[in-house]
């Protein structure tokens, strides 16, 4: 995919300090990472080796015992969205888009970042925080958006379209013309969750989360975003079983505040994820977003994808590192607007056990 803006030739500077902010944290994952491993030349201790046949140990109690927490260890804990982990998402979005009234089609592609993190409030609840940033990659020029609005203002101020003949009245933009690459919106999300997980008749753990959402009109262009200050509920459960997790992530944003031209907000996103664990470390399933505008006519609020991927948790020097691919078909979608038919998501996930973090706990 052409990855280029065609508004600008330079980085901006809010594109570049968050650029910074992912090579400093993912430095700070692995210096911090590193700090678990300074006994792993030292044979294993007994207390060592007991922990490490304790899949489900307390990696606060094993690192406080000078032992580094296991590579299926940090796996299973990476498998609990609220668990007492940092974790770094880089996500990596290849949508393909399709006008239905042309049938033509084009690419969008989204990088996500997504820092999560939890903090201990007290003995029994947590809040699990999550810090998302976006840079969308759009197949159309937001320079021909502005040229397109400059000419309509112009007409209107001019007494409309009177005296015009229908050849000079402003054609539509090409839906699928040039492209613009920028910084997106940002959002937070956080979630109080007990500390304790609720044990399942039959065997598993069912954790769960509920707060709040914010968005913040960070975009530099129109098209990269939504120009509103956005908030509304998030909730999430998830089933953690020996071989099953399952669950899902709604949130849902409300516009309060922005730019008044433009569109409201009303929008749900629920991400749901099932997964089926091959062994300790690799696991199938899939993660896909539903997307609803509760703004949009009748038949063109969802866009609803099924999945299927493979994710994988290898150690990279002293850091767990999670890779994933899936590919996303949109079995439902809007009828009469521009919405995506397919979507590739790859993904690269280091990890740390929270209890390296002080202010963390």
């Amino acid at each position: 995919m052409e990855i280029k803006s065609s508004t600008t030739d330079r980085i901006s500077p809010v594109t570049a300090l968050f650029s910074i902010l992912v090579l400093l944290s993912s430095g700070f994952f692995a210096v911090e990472a590193a700090d678990t491993s300074e006994s792993t030349d030292a044979p294993k201790t007994e207390e060592c080796r007991a922990f490490e046949k304790d899949i489900d140990a307390d990696l606060g109690d094993v690192l406080k015992a000078g032992c580094k927490p296991t590579l299926a260890q940090m796996s299973a804990l990476m498998d609990n969205p609220l668990g007492n982990v940092a974790m770094l998402f880089t996500q990596f979005d290849y949508y393909k888009m399709q006008d239905p009234d042309s049938d033509e089609t084009a690419y969008k592609g989204v990088y996500t970042g997504i820092a999560q993190f939890p903090k201990k409030l007290n003995d029994d609840w947590n809040l699990i925080n999550r810090v998302i940033w976006t840079v969308p990659s759009m197949p159309l020029d937001q320079d021909k958006i502005d040229d397109f609005d400059a000419d309509q203002l112009g007409n209107d101020q001019g007494g409309g379209f009177t005296g015009q003949s229908p050849d000079e009245f402003p054609k539509p933009i090409d839906l699928f013309d040039g492209r613009t690459t920028g910084l997106g919106d940002s959002y937070y999300v956080g979630l109080f969750s007990p500390s304790d997980p609720v044990d399942m008749e039959g065997g598993g753990k069912f954790v769960w989360g509920a707060g709040f959402d914010l968005g913040l009109p960070t975009a530099e262009e129109d098209i990269l975003g939504t120009g509103k200050y956005l908030a509304g509920p998030s909730a999430l459960g998830v089933y953690l079983g020996e071989t099953w997790k399952v669950g899902s992530l709604l949130t849902h944003y409300w516009d309060f505040a922005g730019d008044d031209d433009r569109d409201d907000v009303n929008m749900t996103n629920l991400q749901y994820f099932v997964f089926y664990s091959l062994n300790e470390t690799d696991s199938i399933g899939a993660s896909p977003n539903i997307i609803c505008n509760w703004e949009a006519s009748d038949d063109n609020e969802c866009s609803v994808p099924l999945g299927i991927g493979y994710s994988t948790t290898v150690q990279m020097g002293k850091v767990p590192v999670r890779f994933g691919l899936e590919f996303h078909y949109y079995v439902a979608k809007p009828d009469d607007d521009v919405s995506p038919r397919w979507n590739t998501r790859f993904y690269v996930i280091p990890a740390a056990p929270s209890a390296l973090f002080d202010w963390m706990g």
